[in-house]
């Protein structure tokens, strides 16, 4: 999924992972509390649990706020969220879903319409651009890992899909109902993943130039920006020189 790669690193050259950072701990805080009110609050008893805290404890979110996140969903006071789906087109036609978890279901709809349509998108129905991807697992490791042939033996033997592995590092795909114990098999293998969780793989991407790939940075940034969204996901493509200019 190079689009959703390039994007990372494009923030992290924009400066935007500092300021970002704060809000993503919340947002993964956030998970963890749904996921372990939804189960049980052991991580070793619950899949969605794991996976939410291996993916924290992979940004550094420190281990009393993973603690506090958990022992909010215990309290009869814990905000009861709702997980829906948005999907829409952005600029250059892109199709875009947006991920969110909220206590306010009109807010949240009426936020990201109108982030949509301020940034040359536009929100669709439920369905109109998620038969475009598949819902994957994702398990990302850094280039130090191993050589190429080294992950796609460990990523066979766990039961993985598909390898893409590049100078970047190791991106290991398998069906969503098996992440937990592929990444399981993986850590065995190659120790701590640097991202383990559930995502929307594109199966085309539309190729953006540079004007294209601006504005639909800037209709991404708005809605990650949005307290009330978990993850965005856009099937684009840049070329590295295009990249070299954002």
């Amino acid at each position: 999924m190079a689009g959703h790669s390039k994007w990372a690193n494009i923030q992290h050259r924009k400066g935007r992972q500092d300021a970002a950072r704060s809000k993503l701990f919340s947002k993964l805080s956030k998970e963890i509390t749904v996921a372990a009110k939804m189960g049980d609050p052991d991580p070793d008893k619950n899949p969605r649990l794991r996976l939410a805290v291996k993916e924290a404890k992979a940004v550094s979110v420190p281990k009393d706020v993973i603690d506090r996140a958990i022992k909010k969903s215990q309290g009869g006071d814990a905000e009861n969220y709702d997980e829906i789906r948005y999907e829409g087109y952005g600029p250059g036609g892109v199709a875009v879903i947006v991920e969110a978890m909220t206590d306010n279901r009109n807010r949240t709809a009426s936020s990201v319409r109108s982030t949509f349509s301020k940034n040359g998108g536009n929100l669709g129905e439920t369905g109109s651009v998620a038969f475009m991807f598949d819902r994957k697992g994702q398990v990302v490791y850094p280039a130090d890992a191993g050589d190429a042939e080294t992950v796609m033996m460990a990523a066979i033997e766990a039961g993985a899909e598909d390898v893409e592995s590049s100078e970047d590092g190791h991106v290991i795909w398998c069906a969503d109902t098996d992440l937990n114990d592929v990444s399981t098999a993986l850590e065995q293998q190659l120790g701590d993943s640097e991202s383990t969780k559930l995502v929307w793989r594109p199966q085309t991407t539309t190729e953006l130039d540079l004007e294209g790939a601006q504005k639909l940075f800037k209709l991404l940034e708005a809605l990650e920006d949005d307290d009330d969204v978990q993850n965005v996901t856009a099937n684009f493509e840049i070329s590295d020189e295009v990249m070299a200019h954002l």
